[in-house]
């Protein structure tokens, strides 16, 4: 132990070093086979990097010669932002009312929340396309693989936001109610500034339960034009061989909006996570 403790201020660096790598690695794979031929792809043995790069593969993704990628950013991102608001704004005060106030039922609350968000998606499949269908939602609409989506990304929202409001202290709604605010004018000008960063933490990751879906996309919506960008995926993969370069490098191109989305909230995102893990 002496000597773990002696060398921790080069060992920790050096062990997060290698875990980073380790997850980073299928990101570096799929954008360096992105830019090598089919043959290199193949080759044996395996190229680290790209000894002929080629940029076909890019420029058929702007094309559109083989997928609409535009119409399938604008799906995805139509999708997205309605589910973000809809889980957003239901599991808010979900989350602020099961964490601040004592009801009957409140820890079978969380219990639901916790055994809805370990659900597959498969299961919960066939009962949401015989709702949809009942209701008329099934064809050329957003509507229903919007409501999925966003079903899907309330149970994570309620209880991740839950944990962050139990972290506020609750010495602030005391002092609000003593000036005169009443619970939810309390709520909407002390607490909910407060909790922005949780708030944000819980809407990138409800877009991201959004955007990277593609089995509701592909199951509820029968027009496609309408599908989302991941349906694009089953263009690049054919009964006897699949173009991995192109494949690849539709990947690539579909992944960028989430990369620029963590970059322009990282620190949001870092707050609400620690903030929010100090209580459970």
């Amino acid at each position: 132990m002496k000597t773990l403790r002696k060398h921790s201020h080069w060992l920790m660096p050096l062990i997060s070093i290698v875990i980073v790598a380790l997850f980073l690695f299928p990101l570096y794979w799929l954008v360096a086979t992105s830019f090598k031929t089919e043959a290199e792809i193949f080759s044996t043995p395996q190229t680290w990097f790209p000894q002929e790069w080629q940029f076909k593969s890019y420029t058929e993704q702007l094309t559109g010669s083989s997928f609409d990628i535009a119409a399938g950013f604008r799906n995805s991102l139509f999708i997205a932002i309605g589910s973000l608001l809809i889980s957003t704004l239901l599991s808010i005060p979900a989350a602020y009312g099961i964490a601040r106030f004592q009801f009957p039922g409140r820890h079978s609350f969380i219990l639901v929340f916790l055994v809805t968000q370990m659900l597959p998606a498969s299961l919960l499949l066939t009962p949401l396309f015989i709702l949809f269908k009942t209701i008329g939602l099934i064809g050329p609409s957003y509507w229903s693989t919007i409501l999925a989506n966003a079903t899907a990304g309330i149970p994570f929202s309620v209880i991740f936001l839950r944990t962050y409001f139990a972290t506020l202290p609750k010495e602030l709604e005391e002092s609000a109610k003593i000036d005169g605010c009443n619970t939810f004018t309390t709520f909407i000008r002390i607490m909910l500034p407060i909790a922005i960063p949780g708030v944000v933490v819980a809407m990138v990751f409800s877009f991201l339960f959004a955007w990277g879906d593609l089995i509701y996309g592909m199951t509820f919506i029968g027009k496609e034009s309408l599908r989302p960008i991941t349906a694009g995926i089953y263009n690049f993969l054919g009964f006897q061989s699949t173009s991995w370069n192109n494949t690849m490098a539709f990947g690539t191109v579909s992944m960028l909006p989430v990369a620029l989305l963590f970059i322009f909230v990282q620190r949001y995102i870092v707050s609400g996570l620690t903030n929010g893990a100090v209580k459970g």
